[in-house]
This record gives C-alpha cells, structure tokens and sequence, in this order.
C-alpha cells in the first residue's frame, strides 16, 4: 500500500476513535498500529510492542512525574490548600481586590507544589470560589478567576507538561522548571490585572457580606505555610542551584509533604489509600500516553510525514518568525481540544525535526507551548480547569469561559509577546545556573 493510502487510513482512524470518546492513549496505540500495518510493517509490531514499551517507561527521567503527582495528592488531602487560602482571607480581612489578587498568587504557589492545573482548580473551585462570591465578586468571574489561577500549574514547575515534554525532546528538566519561573511569574501579574479590571467594571453590584474571620488552627497554620515555603525552596532553590536534579527534588518534595501530613494528623488508612489511587491512576495515565506517543511516533517517522511537512514549509524556512507563529497557532488550537501532555507526545515527532532545521532553541519553545498549554486550559471547548472549577462549584461554564477567554487573551498578547520579541525572558536564568 502507497503511504499516502497509508497516512489517509491512520488519519481516517484517527478521526473516528476521535468522535468516539476513546482515551488518548489507547487512540495514539491504534492508530499507530494500524498506520504501521496499513505501510506493510507489521514485522516491526512485535518488537515495538515489547521493547518500545519497556523503555519508554523505565527511565531515570520518568520518575519525576509519580514524585510530583504523589507531592501534590498528599499536599490536597492533608487540607494545606484550604488552610493558605483562609489564612490569606484572614489578612486581607476579605477586601475584594486584594482577595482576588491573593487567589492568583495563591494558585501560582499551590501550582508550584501541585503541579497539576485541574487538582489546583479543583482545590481553589472548592476553598477559594465560595469565598469570593461571598465578598461580593459575580459567579462568573470568582470562577474564571479561580480557573486562571489554576491553569497557572501549567507553566509554574514542576509543572507535569514541563516534564513530559522535557522528557519527549530529551530537553533538561531541570534547566525547563528555572526557564518557566519568569513567564509563569509575568502571566501571574497579568492574571491578576485581568482579575482587578472585571472587578472594577463590577463595581458594588452584588452586596458584600460583613467580614468573618474563618477559625484556622495555629498549628495547621504554621505547619501549612513552612511546609509549602520548603518545597517551593526545595524545588527552585535546590534545582537552580545545582544542589539537586529534579527527581531529587520531587523525592524530597514528597517527603515533605507526607511530613507534613503527619503533623496535622491527618494520615490514616483512607489518606494513604487515595493519595496512592490518585497517584497511580495519574501516572499511570501519563505513562500510557507516552506508550500510545512512541509508537504513534514510529509510524510518522515510517510514513516520513515529518520530512514532507519540513519540505512544505521549506519556501518559509527564510522567515522563521511565520513558522513559530503557525506552530503556536496549531499549539493553541489542539489545547483547545485536547489534553496537554497528548498534544505534546503526538506533536513532537512533526515539529521537532522542523525546530531543528531552523535551530531554534528547545527549551524556549518548550516554554512557549507549556504556554499555550495554560492559554488552552482557559478556552472553550475543552478548558479542564473551567470545567474543574465549575464542576466542583456545580455552575455552569458559559459565563465563566466568557472571562477567562478575555484572561487568556491578554495573557497572550502581553506574556507570549514577550517571549517572542525577547527570548531572555525564558533563556536568562538558566544561562546564569551553575
């Protein structure tokens, strides 16, 4: 069979495990699989099947995503992320601005010990939602705002997209989690300026309840806020320093954390059971992704599509800036609409030939798709941490989306732009590590 057959059958197939609501995973497995029959490579099935498995698991790197994942489980049921956020209410004494300001901090922090977007939006749609509602924000914006401050893990280390696509281009891990910090710093800002101007058009709309100092334990309070200042530390302070890789520092991350739940005497036999369940059934997840991606993966490289699309875009290869900004536009398209680390391990074996040829430095591309990974996570149709925090907050996702795709927007136009007229933005710290 001609490869052009060959590619029209997997992008057919494709196309129906698509609309059929098959799992990421075992879509990029079938569709690899029968891409490589349909080229008359089905000798190399057996050995993909086996080896490819195997070692596309059991590596040093991968161990970074069960260590953050465990990290970020014992962190949400120990109730540290409900213990910050009504320690913030408490100082502000609920002054909207500044609570709505605290929730975007808030959400870079717990990004940074979570690492997962939807688990932050999550925790913040059920601690930090209720909250600003009652302080006199609308439905609509509490939830984009919370839903902005959570997709804020995608880019603030250790940041589960960082590592697979780390992990996907063999890019450092740790030089990505120190290249982030200022993008994810600046789309903070910028979140938080989106979040002070809906509130200012809102004006005193909707009446605020008096101020009730919510009852935090002291030594909840001490043990939550030193817990989370030694693992935001541990993970920027030992990895930008040299001191630790970024396994290591997920290692001691969790450990930390499980620390933690011991002194709030939280750790029973059902804590221990869904921290370890949640844990699983993530990494097992992003595994399975990278098991489907690499054997996908095989099948673009036997049917050359990467090679026939670096000669499509050969008459632009002089005008490199229009070809990052069609990758980014695809990147932000296929967020849209998928899962992050899916979109990641599928495009990879395409546009990472074509980022080669042009010499463009990978870990600031990474930096620019785990971008566009938040911006996704903020846009209909699929934007996992508005549904996340909609879901949790049981409202719907109309108004909500409304606003966050204005948060995205600017986050866009000010933080992307950034990143694309000065690449220092991502670049200098890391040339400044030891």
């Amino acid at each position: 069979m001609s490869t052009g057959a060959a590619i029209l059958i997997a992008g057919i197939t494709l196309i129906v495990l698509l609309l059929g609501g098959l799992y990421i995973h075992s879509m990029l497995l079938a569709v690899g699989i029968v891409g490589i029959i349909a080229l008359g490579k089905s000798a190399l099935l057996s050995g993909l099947l086996s080896y490819t498995t195997f070692t596309t698991v059991a590596t040093y790197s991968m161990t970074t995503i069960p260590l953050y994942v465990l990290c970020a489980q014992l962190i949400l049921e120990a109730g540290v992320v409900e213990d910050l956020f009504n320690i913030l209410y408490n100082i502000s004494k609920g002054r909207k601005g500044v609570l709505g300001t605290f929730c975007c901090i808030l959400g870079a922090f717990l990004g940074a010990v979570c690492g997962s977007g939807t688990a932050t939006s999550a925790a913040l749609g059920q601690a930090a939602y209720p909250q600003l509602v009652k302080r006199g924000y609308s439905s609509d914006l509490a939830a984009a705002t919370s839903a902005s401050a959570g997709s804020l893990a995608g880019i603030i280390p250790p940041s589960v997209t960082i590592i697979v696509y780390g992990i996907t281009t063999e890019t450092p891990i740790g030089r990505m989690f120190v290249a982030s910090l200022i993008p994810g710093i600046l789309t903070t800002l910028v979140f938080i300026g989106c979040n002070l101007f809906f509130l200012n058009r809102e004006g005193k709309n909707k009446p605020v309840e008096t101020f009730k100092p919510v009852h935090v334990d002291r030594k909840n309070a001490i043990v939550s806020i030193t817990v989370a200042c030694i693992i935001a530390i541990t993970i920027f302070g030992g990895i930008y320093s040299g001191f630790m890789t970024a396994t290591e520092a997920g290692a001691v991350s969790a450990t930390v954390a499980f620390i933690c739940a011991l002194c709030l005497k939280k750790v029973t036999k059902d804590f221990l059971i869904r921290s370890a369940k949640s844990t699983v059934n993530i990494t097992a997840m992003v595994m399975l992704i990278m098991i489907g991606a690499k054997i996908f993966g095989k099948f673009m490289s036997l049917s050359k599509v990467s090679d026939a699309f670096v000669e499509l875009l050969q008459p632009l290869m002089s005008q490199p800036k229009i070809i990052l900004c069609i990758c980014i536009l695809v990147y932000f398209i296929l967020f849209m609409l998928m899962e992050g680390t899916a979109v990641i391990v599928m495009t990879t074996p395409v546009l990472l030939p074509v980022m080669q040829q042009m010499n463009v430095d990978l870990l600031w591309f990474g930096i620019i798709v785990c971008f566009c990974c938040v911006i996704g996570q903020l846009t209909p149709p699929v934007g996992v941490c508005v549904y996340s925090v909609c879901g949790t907050a049981g409202i719907p996702v109309e108004g909500p989306f409304k606003k966050s795709m204005i948060f995205a927007l600017v986050a866009t136009v000010i933080v992307g732009g950034l990143m694309v007229l000065f690449p220092q933005v991502v670049t200098y710290l890391p040339s400044m590590m030891l």
